[in-house]
């Protein structure tokens, strides 16, 4: 019987894992399928608070997972695979083997959607991105493309016209899912070029394992043709990690936890921390955030019961 399990070893699930370790709970981590979560498909993160000259995600991540080791944290390979969250103990099904937990802390995380494209995802981190806010200060006058039709894609278009000397934004229709203010402020700036009814075939140069241009076709004439690009930001929305818990937890229509305030979900004991909630900043800082609150409203629950 564990007293803290924690489904996810991002930034959020690993610092929820130090304060319940550091509070004497020994939290079990269930690493899930990627570990480290988001940040370890990210190269130089710059903006996370002490550290002057950045670190590289994948460290930022090891260091917090070795910091909840020291007080007491186990990790645990593997996914989960089923949930009973219908009376307390909850019970976990992970890689075959049943748990059972008193507290649950869900910090399983939102993946990005990818194009799919081979090229795409072998240069993730080495000129493709899926955040403007983590790596755009990369590109300060370089080529800039985003592809997207939606609130996102026109908002990571903006931002990233602080930085680039130009920024195309391609979408594969003539109409956007953007909201009228998200579109016309993107269409007042005069640094976003639009390219409609286009799709992105190929990102290259994967001999140099750098982003040096786009192949693009479009999708009504059926021309091809290539663009010199140094940066490439997928902007088609997130998924996050809870089909498992559908059914169980109150999840919107996209999927995301629900919360009923401070980290809480509806089901009494269950606590989420990160992207698998927040669908708005989506920050190693904010997820790190979100896994301290969700560690302290779990740690006061089991003190109030008595464990």
């Amino acid at each position: 019987m564990h007293k803290v399990v924690i489904i996810g070893s991002g930034c959020a699930g690993n610092t929820a894992a130090v304060y319940t370790a550091r509070a004497g709970l020994q939290p079990l981590v269930v690493k899930g399928l990627e570990i480290g979560g988001q940040l370890s498909l990210t190269t130089e993160v710059e903006n996370f608070p002490g550290f002057p000259e950045g670190i590289n995600g994948p460290d930022l991540v090891e260091n917090i997972r070795k910091q909840a080791e020291r007080f007491g944290a186990v990790y645990m390979d593997g996914e989960l695979t089923e949930a009973d969250l219908s009376r307390r103990p909850f019970r976990l099904k992970v890689e075959g083997e049943w748990i059972e937990t008193l507290t649950l802390i869900v910090a399983s995380g939102a993946k990005a959607r990818w194009l799919d494209l081979p090229s795409e995802q072998k240069l993730i981190g080495h000129g493709v991105s899926s955040c403007a806010t983590c790596d755009g200060f990369f590109y300060r006058d370089k080529q800039i493309m985003v592809v997207g039709g939606g609130d996102s894609a026109m908002e990571e278009a903006n931002f990233l016209t602080r930085f680039g000397r130009k920024v195309a934004l391609v979408h594969r229709r003539d109409t956007f899912r953007a909201s009228k203010i998200m579109l016309d402020r993107a269409k007042a700036n005069p640094k976003i070029e639009f390219i409609m009814n286009t799709a992105v075939e190929e990102v290259c140069d994967l001999d140099q394992n750098i982003v040096t241009c786009v192949k693009l076709r479009n999708l009504v004439t059926g021309e091809t043709w290539t663009r010199d690009v140094d940066g490439l930001f997928i902007a088609i929305g997130h998924i996050p990690n809870t089909q498992i818990f559908k059914g169980q937890l109150d999840l919107d229509p996209d999927g995301y936890l629900l919360s009923t305030g401070g980290a809480r979900t509806n089901i009494h004991g269950v606590f989420h921390a990160g992207d698998v909630q927040d669908r708005v900043y989506r920050q190693a800082i904010t997820a790190a955030g979100a896994g301290c609150m969700a560690a302290i409203e779990a740690e006061r629950l089991l003190e109030h019961e008595g464990h």
